[in-house]
C-alpha cells in the first residue's frame, strides 16, 4: 500500500511562486521509491477534467504538459518526497492539485492509470 499527503498550496498572484511536496508513505515504498515508481503530479479546476502536469520516471526522465514547460519543475526532494516548484504562476494555474504514484514506467501508467493518489492541495493565483 502507498500513501499520499500533498501540502504547499495555497493562494499567490500572479507571477508569483509556489512548492508543492508530496510525503510517501507506506508499505509498498519501503527501500527506494523513486528507483521503482513512475510520480507525478495532475491538477483538476471546476468544469474540467483531471490533466497531467509533470511526471518523473524512476530512471529520472521528466515530462511536462506544454503550458508549464519552463515554469514548473518536478524533482524528487529526499528519498520520499516529491516536489513541484511553480514559478510565474498564472491564473489558469488555479486548480486541485493531486500528486499520483504507481509501479513501472510512466510512458506505461500513464495510459493505464496511476493506482495512487493523494487528497490534493488547493493552488489559487489571482
Amino acid at each position: 500500500d502507498v500513501q499520499l499527503v500533498e501540502s504547499g498550496g495555497g493562494s499567490v498572484q500572479a507571477g508569483g511562486s509556489l512548492r508543492l511536496s508530496c510525503a510517501v508513505s507506506g508499505s509498498g515504498t519501503s527501500g527506494y521509491t523513486f528507483t521503482r515508481y513512475c510520480m507525478a503530479w495532475f491538477r483538476q479546476s471546476p468544469g474540467r477534467e483531471r490533466e497531467a502536469v509533470a511526471t518523473l520516471d524512476a530512471d529520472g526522465d521528466t515530462v511536462y504538459a506544454d503550458d508549464v514547460k519552463g515554469r514548473f519543475t518536478i524533482s524528487k526532494d529526499g528519498a520520499k518526497t516529491l516536489a513541484l516548484q511553480m514559478n510565474n504562476l498564472k491564473s489558469e494555474d488555479t486548480a486541485v492539485y493531486y500528486c499520483a504514484a504507481d509501479l513501472g514506467q510512466c510512458g506505461v501508467v500513464v495510459r493505464l492509470g496511476f493506482d495512487y493518489w493523494g487528497q490534493g492541495t488547493q493552488v489559487t493565483v489571482s
